[in-house]
């Protein structure tokens, strides 16, 4: 009997072309199981719950912040305990970062890191021959009319988040959320402000409304501008052939003063990803850039979840990762396509390019009410960003929102240990990667 799986992602070759691929391939050696993938624009899958997305599919693309809430509604079946736990051991030494670790809940994992990224820079190479390294560089390139920036609600608020992880991480101030129920010391976060006000005034006033998607079209169309300083990494671009120029990505540049001196324990959460990355000198300046990324996770209403699993597991698999899955349009999530020569000759370099700010990442709060915050407070991140709220207030608001919803103690991804999860969560995907 055949077995039909239904999957769910998101509109662009990142996040659907991959997975036709895989699915294809997966077919030809399991010729009884057929998925079957459909794709939502970013923001439709802002607008759909997880529990009903996870009601009608039984393979979800997702975001790790959803995780806690996904897990305590029942939504997602566990990927270990069933079978795999020998391959889950392996992705795990395969983690980008502590990207696989973001999708494990009280001691259980669900979802694997089929795709990783975070906040990273762009250039045009033929265009820009030597990208800034510094804030300070980022400014006398936009001067020149040469820099474009994704401030969308949730852009800019991961660009503040990054800004003011990378001041934390040499020791200017706290890095974001590091305590329960506080965002940023006031003045922590005029900082940022003041940084991205500076920058905001000299770039195209049509980034107030683009994502990164959009700005990397941008970049690599006819239009004059070079560089980006701060977008989620999409390394499609960086091929031949996807658009008329090519895009090369690299690290953050280092906002932070005194960016030599050498990191500590990253002010909280998120900045400690650097132990243990195989790269100890290399996360001081372009620590603290937002985790994004996405993964693979099994609903648990399917009817087949151990078929359900073998195809994630078999998506995740280094094998997989650095073949099929990168060349139908994917972004692996798995470190040995990251350290692959081929896929980083055909991409300008991108993984290994920005694998320092990926293993240096942040990572949000595991906090019951954490998606409801972002969402409700990244709208005022761009008004603030655009002028039209005073930075004060908005510093001030992070705070009160942070003291309604993130008032529960923060745990690690690895023991995210956290009482009073809601039972039945209604709350959106996120609408970035």
């Amino acid at each position: 009997m055949t077995v039909i799986l239904r999957g769910i992602t998101w509109e662009h070759p990142r996040g659907y072309d991959c997975q036709v691929a895989c699915s294809t391939a997966f077919g030809l050696l399991h010729p009884d199981i057929v998925v079957r993938w459909e794709y939502r624009s970013l923001q439709a899958f802002a607008d759909a719950p997880i529990e009903d997305l996870a009601e009608r599919y039984d393979l979800l693309v997702i975001d790790h912040p959803h995780i806690p809430l996904a897990a305590a509604a029942g939504a997602f079946a566990r990927l270990d305990g069933a079978g795999f736990d020998d391959e889950l051991a392996a992705l795990a030494s395969q983690s980008v970062g502590r990207s696989h670790e973001s999708y494990a809940h009280d001691g259980h994992q669900y979802g694997l890191a089929s795709d990783a990224a975070a906040q990273v820079s762009a250039h045009r190479p033929d265009l820009l021959a030597t990208p800034p390294t510094t804030w300070d560089e980022v400014l006398e390139l936009a001067a020149d009319g040469r820099v474009v920036w994704p401030l969308k609600p949730i852009d800019a608020y991961s660009s503040l988040i990054t800004i003011a992880g990378n001041r934390a991480s040499t020791g200017h101030g706290e890095a974001p959320t590091s305590r329960p129920g506080h965002f940023l010391a006031e003045e922590d976060t005029l900082a940022a402000l003041a940084d991205m006000r500076r920058l905001a005034e000299l770039v195209p006033a049509v980034n107030l409304g683009q994502n990164p998607i959009e700005v990397a079209e941008m970049l690599a169309s006819d239009d004059p501008s070079a560089y980006s300083p701060l977008l989620f990494g999409y390394s499609n671009y960086s091929r031949v052939t996807f658009r008329p120029h090519r895009l090369q990505y690299g690290d953050i540049p280092t906002v932070a003063p005194g960016s030599s001196s050498a990191i500590g324990d990253g002010g909280g959460q998120g900045l400690e990803g650097a132990a243990g990355s195989g790269h100890p000198a290399a996360h001081r300046s372009v620590a603290g850039s937002l985790l994004g990324g996405a993964g693979l996770a099994v609903s648990a209403h399917t009817s087949h979840p151990d078929e359900a699993r073998r195809y994630a597991f078999w998506v995740a698999s280094a094998h997989t990762q650095r073949s099929v899955y990168f060349d139908g349009g994917g972004q692996p999530g798995n470190a040995a396509a990251w350290d692959d020569d081929r896929l980083n000759r055909e991409t300008l370099d991108f993984f290994r390019g920005t694998r320092r700010t990926l293993e240096a990442a942040y990572v949000r709060p595991r906090t019951p009410g954490y998606i409801e915050f972002q969402d409700r407070v990244s709208p005022w991140v761009t008004e603030a960003v655009a002028g039209r709220m005073p930075e004060a207030t908005l510093a001030r608001r992070l705070n009160e929102a942070a003291a309604e919803l993130l008032d529960v103690a923060a745990a690690s991804p690895s023991r995210p240990d956290q009482p009073g999860l809601p039972e039945h969560p209604d709350l959106p995907l996120e609408a970035s990667r």
